[in-house]
């Protein structure tokens, strides 16, 4: 028999919006795989590998805006979940996870998968909760109930995060064979009303009397998802020439009134005084450039950040006002209230924007066969109704010198570990019909191998491997690329092709060592199939970091002038 505590707990996740659930097999948690798997209204899918798992129901979860369940066995599996519990927590994305326990008195006790899991995950979810063991009276079953609203609410409420509940169960944890489970058609629910923050009348005054004393104004998007309200509004701030805006591939804000190939000059000591705001306004998570963030570390520049919890991110050590609210109810307020500004300050990122991007094209045209140049051919074929995943290290940072993008851009940029981003793409796959496109170097894609193990079909994925057999961006920075174990303790040089990856799971795959192999591969990689595809672009590790070197020098003057 399954218990009343878990039949309940499934309905009142389905009752509450919640659709998809991903499941790890295990003895442990029979009772919630069985009680998931057969409640009518909820999607559930089997992946065997915990880590594996848990960034799918990031990589969906990322998309949906609801919480996706994650139900694991006891013991290590639940250990399993972290990273991506962890990047779900940096990245504010909603996971419920669900991890089944022995009872209390058998923990360290020399039984079978028993860790110490209640609060497991520390600081890195919004909140730990318990299950009672038993709900021998109605009491019991009503504190469980709440405990699984409270949850619920919590992930979803601002900023949204994973949360977690510890389940112990004892045995047996199987029905009999014709038993058949039975949810209730009305589980003991309340919900959590959603409110928009917004400032005074007499903050808004403050604020505007402060910005009396600023001309140069520049607003930093960080990570974010598409927003059309928030694009209209920055493009009007922009086209009226009151701000400068800068944006990152991952601020899925990028337009023609916006600045997004800042990385190629931010560092140059020539253009640093000229180009040092007196105001910064942030909104939204993380930003990928460096370069950015040490150039605004060293201005004397005010920082007002915006968020609705009002809670205080210093990224670039000049934080002088937090503004607790929406980003779209700032952003409405400063395109009516703000006049324009310095017009030469305007003006003169615009010409740099401009500049590189006629220097770059010419660069990279001009450039040997790597995966800079590759990536560049690759992105001018996709489709631009479709959805990016990109992996840390190099790859997103090569999307990044890239500049505008039409599509979403999605990165776990929460942690920016280079795990978990095969089975992010993955997830996204289940969540939409559009093209999702994997751009992804070597070590990330063989690291994240189990991402495809599993029985889903995923037609619509497309994967762009970057593979130079080492972990290239080390031989960029000038620490290890000057120590003599680069090759064996930094860059791990391996000699792994894809090829055998794709033969095992079926998917489709190409090979190219050159930009004619490349073309001609692009052709119809984007064409309807019933099974994924992998682009595996061979290069050269040194030579990548010659080609991005020559591609530097080449458009440094056309900035200075």
């Amino acid at each position: 028999m399954i218990l009343p505590q878990i039949t309940e707990l499934v309905a009142i996740c389905a009752k509450k919006g919640i659709e998809n659930a991903i499941l790890s097999p295990g003895s442990r948690c029979a009772p919630l795989t069985l009680a998931f798997a057969r409640h009518p209204q909820i999607h559930a899918r089997t992946i065997s590998d915990e880590r594996s798992a848990a960034f799918i129901a990031l990589g969906m979860a990322q998309q949906l805006e609801e919480p996706v369940v994650l139900v694991c066995t006891s013991g290590s599996a639940a250990l399993n979940y972290y990273p991506a519990i962890a990047e779900a927590f940096f990245q504010q994305v909603p996971l419920l996870i669900l991890s089944a326990d022995r009872p209390a008195e058998w923990i360290d006790q020399y039984d079978g998968q028993t860790i110490f899991q209640p609060e497991v995950y520390g600081k890195h979810v919004k909140g730990s909760y318990q299950l009672p063991d038993n709900t021998n009276n109605t009491d019991q079953l009503w504190h469980s109930s709440r405990i699984v609203n409270e949850a619920i609410n919590l992930a979803k409420q601002f900023p949204s995060g994973p949360v977690h509940i510890n389940i112990p169960l004892r045995e047996p944890f199987y029905p009999s064979k014709d038993e058949k489970l039975t949810f209730p058609e009305k589980p003991r629910v309340f919900n959590q009303e959603h409110s928009s923050v917004q400032l005074s009348e007499e903050s808004l005054k403050r604020l505007k009397n402060r910005l009396q004393f600023f001309s140069k104004i520049l607003i930093v998007a960080g990570q974010q998802k598409p927003s059309d309200d928030l694009q209209a509004v920055l493009d009007k701030l922009s086209k009226e020439k009151k701000v400068v805006i800068l944006t990152d591939t991952i601020s899925n804000l990028q337009s023609d009134q916006t600045i997004s190939l800042h990385d190629h000059w931010l560092g140059n000591p020539n253009l640093s005084q000229e180009l040092e705001p007196e105001l910064i306004i942030s909104f939204g998570k993380s930003v990928i450039s460096k370069s950015l963030k040490l150039f605004l570390r060293k201005t004397q520049a005010s920082h007002w950040h915006i968020q609705e919890d009002g809670k205080a991110k210093d990224t670039f050590q000049r934080l002088s006002r937090t503004i607790p609210c929406s980003p779209g109810h700032f952003l409405n307020w400063l395109a009516t209230d703000l006049k324009p500004q310095d017009q030469d300050y305007y003006y003169r990122w615009f010409q740099l924007e401009k500049n590189a991007k006629s220097a770059l094209s010419d660069a990279l045209r001009e450039s040997e066969f790597g995966e800079y140049p590759a990536l560049s051919i690759c992105l001018s074929k996709t489709p631009a109704q479709s959805k990016i995943h990109v992996a840390n290290s190099m790859a997103v940072r090569y999307l990044n010198l890239l500049g505008k993008r039409t599509q979403e851009v999605i990165c776990n940029r929460g942690t920016s570990g280079i795990d978990g981003s095969n089975s992010t793409a993955v997830g996204c796959t289940f969540t939409t019909k559009e093209i999702v496109t994997l751009i992804t170097g070597d070590m990330a894609f063989f690291y994240d191998r189990n991402a495809f193990w599993h029985n889903y079909s995923m037609p619509n994925l497309r994967i762009i491997l970057l593979n130079n057999h080492a972990g290239g961006i080390f031989r960029l920075i000038d620490g290890p690329s000057n120590q003599p174990e680069l090759e064996e303790f930094f860059e791990t040089k391996q000699r792994l092709s894809a090829q055998h990856l794709a033969t095992e799971f079926g998917f489709f795959y190409s090979k190219v060592v050159n930009q004619e192999e490349l073309e001609a591969s692009l052709q119809d990689f984007y064409e309807d199939s019933i099974h994924p595809k992998i682009l595996e672009i061979e290069t050269s590790s040194p030579k990548n970091a010659e080609i991005l070197k020559l591609v530097k020098e080449k458009i440094k003057p056309l900035l200075e002038s």
